[in-house]
């Protein structure tokens, strides 16, 4: 009996590392319909980052993965806590100056409303704007709903890699 506790000692180990992991630092997440198009497709495999989020923070055009109700979704950060967001002519304005995203989007509608991002919150887009569940519904996001980072694609293997 005593061996066979020994032989079974590091596979316990093992499972207890695994779930550890998965459950602060990494997990693997899908990307579920086309709201980020161009930037990630539908059923894209990803890895949300824990750890990084915990450790840098959250950063305007970081793609995060929000707990919504019972799902997750992986939208972009846009505005910052204290923020104040607008869109004219498809071009970003935070606190009513120019901010340049350098990455590929659909067109965005005006959204003429200044509004300010309260502190805590967040807001977010997808970047198929014309298709997106975004903080133009839902609102503001809440800080402690968002999970992580999502920026690592690791299915299918043609889409592998960094994503910005």
């Amino acid at each position: 009996m005593k061996k066979f506790i020994l032989e079974i000692i590091p596979y316990i180990v093992i499972i207890i590392l695994v779930v550890l992991v998965k459950a602060y630092l990494i997990t693997p997440v899908r990307v579920n319909g086309s709201s980020m198009y161009p930037t990630l497709r539908n059923n894209d495999i990803m890895i949300l980052d824990k750890f990084s989020y915990n450790s840098k923070g959250i950063k305007r055009f970081d793609i995060v993965v929000i707990r919504e109700g019972e799902d997750c979704i992986i939208k972009r950060i846009i505005g910052l806590p204290g923020e104040k967001i607008e869109y004219k002519n498809n071009y970003l304005y935070i606190n009513g100056k120019y901010v340049e995203e350098k990455f590929k989007h659909t067109r965005t509608l005006d959204y003429d409303e200044v509004k300010k991002v309260p502190n805590g919150m967040y807001f977010v887009l997808g970047d198929n704007r014309l298709n997106s569940t975004d903080s133009r519904i839902l609102g503001f996001i809440p800080k402690q709903d968002v999970l992580g980072h999502a920026t690592y694609t690791i299915f299918p293997f043609d889409r592998l890699g960094l994503k910005k």
